[in-house]
């Protein structure tokens, strides 16, 4: 019989750190997800996001997130995709990694971003989990270059740039919600990846690849 995974391949990728499982986010994950989101990511009024998604009432929050993980999915295709993988740790999930490309099979390269909720930052888990995609990013997906970008204030997301060997890629201006903020890209090569000292587990790799046209990609 056919499963959902056969339908929409992401639904079986899962990247496994030893204190970490990131795998995509179903429709049953939201409210989970939605409750580690509302219970709070930043300070009130210092939002790290372009969009400040996280300082709208809890009734605009929910359908918010929801359509985002839903436009995310629909607007999925080989040349263009986001794919959002929750973050779990000890059973419970408690916020988002992303990964996305365009062109990826020319350009090789993959952007990323993230969220946690505050009581489970300090902990080192946004360095795992961004290790995580890096990882998968150059040893499965055949990328040469991981782009990020954080606000130019928000060092504890420069700070996980820099630990893992991310350089200074340029900076620019833009209003982030109602406010001018400064943006600090950040960039990495695999020759320039700081590897964490522990290997990452993959499972389901190949149906997702295949939907990329990049079952091809050596490791």
């Amino acid at each position: 019989m056919t499963s959902l995974t056969d339908i929409w391949p992401a639904f079986g990728l899962t990247l496994t750190t030893p204190r970490l499982r990131l795998k995509s986010v179903h429709d049953a994950d939201l409210p989970a997800l939605f409750d580690a989101a509302r219970s709070g990511i930043h300070e009130p009024g210092r939002s790290p996001f372009s969009t400040p998604w996280t300082e709208v009432p809890a009734e605009e929050l929910g359908p918010n997130m929801a359509r985002w993980h839903w436009n995310c999915r629909s607007n999925t295709t080989p040349e263009s995709w986001t794919l959002l993988l929750g973050i779990w740790h000890d059973g419970e999930i408690i916020g988002c990694q992303d990964i996305g490309a365009k062109n990826l099979k020319v350009l090789k390269t993959v952007g990323t971003g993230s969220w946690l909720k505050q009581s489970a930052q300090g902990l080192g888990l946004g360095k795992e989990m961004r290790a995580a995609v890096v990882s998968y990013a150059f040893d499965y997906l055949g990328a040469d270059v991981a782009e990020s970008e954080a606000a130019a204030w928000n060092e504890k997301s420069l700070g996980v740039s820099r630990s893992l060997g991310y350089e200074l890629n340029g900076s620019y201006r833009t209003n982030w919600g109602p406010e001018a903020e400064e943006v600090q890209r950040v960039r990495l090569t695999k020759d320039a990846f700081k590897r964490p000292d522990w290997t990452l587990k993959v499972e389901g790799h190949e149906p997702w690849a295949k939907f990329l046209g990049l079952e091809q990609q050596q490791r």
